[in-house]
């Protein structure tokens, strides 16, 4: 079973560190601490006198005064790794964690889940290529050399980066090192720790390159271990959750968010308001609790960015009524017919209302004229159906007075079919496969635009391979999703073999299905 040796790099608030302490190790795990030179040496003496006699604790041998944005960041974890490596050779994990961190499962479901893979978790995006950096200074942390801090030193440090930019000081990457980026709260096994040990005391050249970067606990961890450590045994994930702002400020949890906590896909979550004295309660009760089942729905940045972005594009903060529940019911069937035929996919739906007896909406989607009942407006266009879609949905369902329905999408429509796939209800998926000729590429071409009536047909010849790959991509884009309940209805296929996909997806018996799938011209163009 996993052991993890949890990295506790605190500078305050001495009694809440010797609590999280003994709590992290009352469940057979280890702490070891890095507590800031620059604290008051009263509040450390305090918590090695309270932490002496628990043999799964241990202190970094050396305390460094860390600055934001400096290198004591991390070298005083490193001085905390070391610690715990030397003294707890049990700990198969290193899970990196502040004072202001606490637990959002059970020690249980800690140990279990990171039983369940054996990969290390840390964020690390390709620093050039990806925009994790939102503002500031981006290639500049890495080829000027940092040695003033920002905030305390100000003038110093943008005077040294000026002058190192007027006389072409530049310096390079290590060229051996992929750089990365991510969050510093990391969660690494053994075998990584002890690699990324050996590499460090190898390489004082990588060592004295990072020493002068500028906020490297966002890039050291995550460029070394992505160096030594195969992609496919890296989770790009964080086990903290956490949030900024878009001022780059992490967002404090308070006493009304436990539930909110619960629900988060994380083992653990920061930043937890000093104030919130019963969340840190309940959190605290919650590490030590066994046989907790834990109904994970992961919306906290999803309900963040919408609840502070409302305001931004004019709208009441009050929801309407048919947004005040986000999933379909986890009770509910949605059966999504996908074709790009929508004539086909008519014919078809239209045979599953008459013969299997189930609610069916054609392309409401796409088509402004879809047939619909008067729903109070929300059917009204296009746009508001795909804006408030769940909505929508939930509607037809209570209007038909049923669990089950079925709507056609076209198969462009990839992000709506992973919405709904992503909802808690049974989704399942009818792809319909058509043979394509010539001449109806042709007239699809002019449907949507690409050719004309008058557009000369050595023209439309040429566009015809392209069209046709670009219905062949729209095809591959859906089976490179794994969609857990796909079918598939082939236009080449006998009536025994669309009969056993249909009964599949409508969970029909099959002499329905087959009802349904030996309907004379269904193909037909």
């Amino acid at each position: 079973m996993a052991k993890i040796a949890f990295i506790l790099l605190c500078h305050k608030d001495p009694l809440g560190v010797i609590a999280q302490a003994e709590r992290l190790t009352a469940t057979g795990d280890f702490v070891s601490i890095h507590f800031d030179a620059r604290a008051r040496a009263a509040d450390f003496a305090q918590i090695r006198a309270a932490l002496a006699d628990n043999p799964s604790v241990t202190f970094a041998r050396r305390r460094l005064k860390c600055g934001w944005g400096e290198w004591s960041l991390v070298g005083a974890t490193l001085e905390a790794v070391r610690a715990a490596e030397a003294a707890f050779p049990r700990a198969t994990h290193f899970y990196m964690l502040s004072g202001d961190c606490m637990p959002i499962k059970t020690a249980e479901f800690a140990h279990d889940f990171l039983d369940a893979e054996d990969v290390d978790y840390i964020e690390s995006f390709d620093f050039f290529a990806s925009d994790w950096i939102k503002t500031g200074m981006k290639e500049d942390r890495l080829i000027y050399r940092h040695w003033f801090n920002e905030r305390n030193r100000k003038w110093w440090f943008y005077a040294s980066y000026e002058w190192q930019k007027k006389l072409g000081l530049q310096r390079a990457v290590p060229a051996d090192l992929e750089m990365m980026i991510g969050s510093q709260w990391w969660c690494l096994r053994r075998r990584t720790i002890e690699m990324l040990l050996a590499f460090i005391n190898a390489r004082p050249d990588v060592m004295r390159f990072f020493r002068s970067t500028w906020i490297p606990d966002e890039t050291f961890f995550q460029t070394i271990v992505r160096h030594l450590v195969p992609d496919a045994e890296i989770r790009t994930r964080t086990l903290t959750f956490l949030m900024f702002s878009d001022y780059g400020m992490p967002l404090t949890f308070y006493n009304d968010q436990y539930d909110l906590l619960l629900a988060q896909d994380y083992l653990f979550a920061r930043k937890i308001s000093p104030d919130a004295v019963s969340l840190k309660a309940r959190l605290a009760a919650l590490w030590v609790a066994t046989d907790a089942a834990f109904p994970i729905s992961n919306e906290g940045r999803s309900l963040f960015h919408f609840l502070t972005g409302r305001g931004r594009i004019g709208r009441r903060f009050a929801p309407r009524f048919w947004e005040t529940e986000s999933s379909l019911g986890r009770e509910r069937e949605l059966m999504l017919v996908v074709c790009k035929k929508w004539h086909v996919a008519k014919r078809l739906v239209a045979r599953v209302r008459d013969f299997a007896k189930i609610p069916v909406a054609e392309y409401l989607f796409h088509e402004a004229n879809s047939p619909l009942p008067d729903l109070g407006g929300i059917q009204s266009s296009v746009e508001k159906r795909n804006r408030h879609r769940r909505a929508l949905m939930r509607m037809l369902y209570d209007y038909h007075g049923t669990n089950r329905l079925v709507i056609c999408l076209d198969p462009s429509a990839i992000e709506l079919m992973r919405d709904f796939t992503s909802d808690r209800a049974q989704v399942r998926l009818l792809e319909i496969e058509c043979d394509f000729t010539d001449e109806y590429l042709l007239g699809h071409a002019r449907r949507v635009g690409l050719a004309g009536e008058r557009t000369p047909r050595e023209v439309a010849d040429r566009l015809l391979p392209t069209i046709r790959y670009d219905l062949k991509f729209e095809s591959d884009r859906i089976r490179d999703a794994h969609f857990t309940s796909l079918y598939r209805m082939r236009q080449s296929a006998d009536i025994a073999e669309n009969t056993r996909a249909l009964a599949g997806f409508l969970g029909v018996p099959a002499d329905v299905a087959h009802q349904i799938a030996a309907a004379d011209h269904l193909f037909a163009d």
